[in-house]
């Protein structure tokens, strides 16, 4: 598949369970087109929400494109997600239902289109993340030895 990533949210797995995924369109001017096929964009504070039927993109920063000069648009501005209908419903009953959130984990060209995968997700706790990281410690940790034993070195 042709796909060309422009940003990701690191930190949205790290803050969030995400529970589902979903491939969105966006609508967006052509100066913010051309911004994001030079990397512009920070998905960092980034969040969906749903209000009367259509999905809301909030908090992605994407910046202005220097060579549009008046054309720009502001960068933190509010932009609308493409979804079918039946998508909007099913995803605004879990949201609304089971406390969930709408993350945006990465934005992307595929065959020449903006899109945004987002995901629904569920906030961790502190002791949840402390413990993934524990855990992933651990993981390496054995990892190094398992290696250091096959190559002959004795710990």
């Amino acid at each position: 598949m042709n796909v060309k990533v422009v940003a990701t949210n690191r930190k949205a797995r790290h803050e969030y369970e995400i529970i589902d995924t979903i491939e969105t369109g966006i609508v967006l001017a052509g100066s913010e087109v051309k911004s994001l096929r030079n990397g512009g964009c920070s998905l960092q504070d980034g969040y969906a929400v749903i209000r009367n039927g259509e999905v809301t993109l909030r908090g992605v920063h994407i910046a202005p494109y220097k060579q549009a000069s008046m054309y720009n648009v502001e960068p933190d501005r509010d932009r609308r997600l493409l979804l079918h209908k039946r998508e909007i419903m099913r995803l605004q009953t879990k949201v609304k239902e089971r406390g969930h959130t709408l993350i945006p984990l990465r934005v992307y060209f595929s065959k020449g289109h903006a899109k945004v995968e987002l995901g629904l997700g569920r906030g961790k706790h502190t002791y949840d993340k402390r413990r993934k990281l524990r855990d992933d410690d651990e993981r390496r940790r054995t990892q190094e030895a398992m290696k250091r034993y096959n190559r002959g070195e004795r710990v």
